[in-house]
């Protein structure tokens, strides 16, 4: 028997349950090597519980007269009786120092301009969705995606003529509730809410599946008409934004281009002048995916002009007096193929110096794929430390410790898949996404979409949260800034040559969130995901043993499995109370020194209470 160590908190077994040792960012499989000396020093503590739990593993196991202490491979055809169950991985943190410090607003929200179109704008106002977004502050709120560059503003309050087409019968109807509604709302002071009636949402659905389907035509086909944002618009989503307590970034329309193809501004210039006599504290970005120009509107605008336009809106916002130090943030390059890098490369050694953080952009898979196990793929899962790798390279070359995000991150592009992209099985990508991208450095993560069309969002268009809303509350109620160093170890037996292996549990550790009041600084969350098809037993060791923990474990909930929509808390379902109460988070408390058990195809948080860790302190 032997013992593995790792950093990353990544877990590589193989399909028969054997544990191996992996380099933790390295994305291709390797082979084990004959013999690996531990890397890392190892605490006292450590040792004493590698000790502790080798001693009980060989005095627990029973064994004939003839048998020695190693492992005997069974007959032929035979099967390792209890060997999956014996398999036990001790964990612990390095609670030393932290390895990242991430935004105060790592996980962070946007929405797609398309509910301009499709009228879900309107609904802004309603008690229950601002009361959904508050539940994910302090984050930011990025109003942008493939329609930023469609967008065009229009100083004026009302005007219905603009509004998208609905069903003739009760058009005009729902027009005038729009517009008693916005009455109704402008006289109230603060944050402007609203109840809206059942009757009214159920026009909206209607009127939104038909707008819908023009919106997938159009991203299908790469041919998008513009959308008019007026100032009542912009009114609604700052209201929107300020009463969920989200910071709002709007993207402007990098493609309203002048006949030698330099920026026109003169559309970003009225849409200052009318936010900034409002006092709307907004920051910006400029344009959406400039790699893919060419193939949606046959026009391309290449790094050296994409810099030059950012270098001018910089300008912009500083001759406006209220936004002179407002924060600017770009390219928002597309996935970092050939194309996107060799532009992120040429904007960097350009503008790098403009943009507070980088952005840049990643979808896990085609929108039309339809099994629930491309959500379980680890080869899918580790894409992203690729696309990190290649992002951080470029930008470190140019502008070494510039901060990097990662926005318009969602699990398929095209609207998402029906009942996959929405379900519970989702949101194994979801957490391993925030749990990757915080261990490479990634600053701030934004989800697409908070609420929107299609099957990729938080919230459904009845306001009732999905399965990654849940995973994202959790996340932010536990989850703090602070990225620990795991350790990791596991009995090991020499894998066979040739078999392949494969990354199915995982393990992230952060400080817990300041902003939670019932654990005191100090304390630590642990998160893990388990895809294997069987249990998975966790020994906390060495810091982190004989302390108390709380369990947090999210299920499916209901007959679907890894399809259910709904999601259970330590076997409690999840459901909001009424529009502006959520469920209580309710731990199960494990008593010191417990093995913690994953069950397969789960997520779970574990937060450490009160073991004072000198990294979470500060």
């Amino acid at each position: 028997m032997g013992w593995m160590e790792q950093l990353g908190g990544h877990i590589h077994e193989e399909e028969d349950g054997l544990i191996t040792r992996t380099d933790p960012t390295a994305l291709q499989t390797k082979k084990m090597p004959k013999s690996s000396p531990c890397v890392f020093p190892w605490s006292s503590l450590w040792l004493a519980s590698l000790a502790t739990l080798v001693v009980q593993s060989v005095l627990s196991s029973s064994y004939s007269s003839s048998s020695s202490s190693t492992y005997q491979r069974p007959a032929a055809g035979g099967k390792r009786p209890g060997f999956m169950e014996r398999t036990l991985i001790l964990l612990d943190v390095n609670t030393r120092s932290p390895i990242r410090v991430l935004n105060d607003n790592f996980l962070s929200l946007q929405l797609d301009p398309s509910i301009i179109k499709d009228g879900w704008l309107d609904f802004l106002s309603s008690k229950r969705l601002v009361t959904l977004a508050r539940g994910l502050s302090p984050a930011f709120l990025r109003f942008g995606g493939k329609r930023t560059d469609f967008l065009q503003f229009n100083n004026q309050k009302n005007l219905a003529k603009f509004r998208g087409p609905g069903p003739d019968y009760y058009l005009k109807n729902y027009e005038d509730d729009i517009v008693r509604s916005d009455i109704a709302l402008d006289k109230q002071k603060g944050c402007k809410l609203a109840n809206h009636p059942d009757i009214m949402l159920e026009l909206q659905r209607e009127k939104a599946a038909t707008t819908q389907l023009v919106l997938l035509k159009e991203q299908l086909s790469n041919i998008y008409s513009n959308i008019t944002i007026t100032a009542r618009s912009l009114d609604k989503l700052y209201n929107f934004a300020d009463c969920a307590g989200l910071h709002l970034i709007l993207g402007l329309n990098a493609l309203h281009r002048n006949p030698d193809n330099s920026w026109n501004t003169s559309s970003t210039l009225s849409l200052l002048k009318y936010s900034a006599g409002k006092k709307y504290n907004i920051s910006w970005e400029l344009g959406n995916e400039p790699n893919a120009y060419r193939s949606m509107v046959g026009r391309a605008v290449n790094s050296t002009q994409l810099a030059q336009d950012y270098t001018k809106l910089r300008t912009l916002l500083q001759s406006v007096r209220y936004y002179h130090r407002a924060h600017l943030y770009g390219p928002n390059a597309g996935r970092p193929r050939k194309n996107a890098i060799l532009l992120l490369d040429g904007f960097m050694k350009n503008a790098g110096s403009v943009v507070d953080a980088v952005t840049w952009q990643h979808y896990y898979m085609d929108g039309r794929v339809n099994k629930v196990e491309d959500f379980l793929k680890t080869r899918l899962l580790d894409t992203l430390t690729e696309q990190i790798s290649k992002v951080t390279k470029v930008v470190n070359t140019h502008a070494p410790g510039k901060k990097v995000w990662l926005g318009g991150l969602g699990p398929a592009w095209a609207g998402g898949i029906s009942n996959l992209s929405d379900t519970y099985a989702a949101g194994f990508l979801w957490v391993n996404t925030l749990g990757m991208a915080a261990m490479q450095g990634i600053d701030v993560v934004l989800r697409h979409s908070f609420f929107d069309y299609g099957y990729t969002h938080l919230v459904d268009q009845h306001f009732n949260p999905l399965p990654d809303y849940w995973f994202s509350l959790v996340f932010k109620r536990l989850v703090g800034p602070r990225v620990l160093a795991v350790r990791v170890a596991g009995l090991q037996r020499k894998p066979q040559p040739g078999r392949v292996i494969r990354d199915k549990l995982r393990i992230y550790a952060h400080c817990t969130s300041y902003y939670n009041h019932n654990y005191v600084k100090g304390s630590i969350t642990i998160y893990i995901i388990n895809l294997h098809r069987s249990r998975k037993k966790i020994k906390l060791a060495g810091t982190l043993r004989n302390n108390t923990v709380h369990q947090y474990l999210l299920q499916p909930y209901g007959s679907d499995g890894l399809r259910a929509k709904h999601v259970q808390l330590n076997g409690e379902k999840l459901l909001m109370v009424d529009n502006e109460t959520f469920p209580e988070l309710k731990p199960k408390t494990l008593r010191a020194g417990r093995t913690i058990a994953m069950p397969p195809m789960t997520i779970g948080f574990y937060v450490i209470k009160n073991i004072n860790a000198y990294a979470c302190r500060r």
